[in-house]
């Protein structure tokens, strides 16, 4: 069962004949390297970026509220010049 194993490559061993023994080679931990940690630092900094890309562009250009804000005094103005100017001239009237 053992020979099957190791000749489908389920397990990496080799059979002692002599001593009857089965020796199995030791695994490599993949986690032991830093080539996972690499890679999961790439990926955070990649979705950093994105997020930090995503923020700058819902910003709005500095002091665009300011000037919507005078123009909309100004309108404000006009409205008081015509309500005014309304009723002059219906006094008039």
């Amino acid at each position: 069962i053992c020979a099957k194993a190791i000749r489908d490559g389920v397990i990496d061993a080799t059979i002692d004949p002599t001593n009857g023994w089965l020796i199995t080679t030791d695994n490599n931990d993949l986690y032991i390297t830093e080539e996972p940690l690499k890679e999961f630092h790439r990926r955070i900094v990649f979705c950093l970026d994105v997020h930090n890309d995503a923020v700058k562009s819902m910003r709005y250009p500095p002091d665009i509220y300011k000037k919507e804000l005078g123009n909309g005094n100004d309108k404000s103005k006009d409205e008081e010049k015509s309500i005014e100017e309304l009723i002059k001239e219906l006094e008039d009237e």
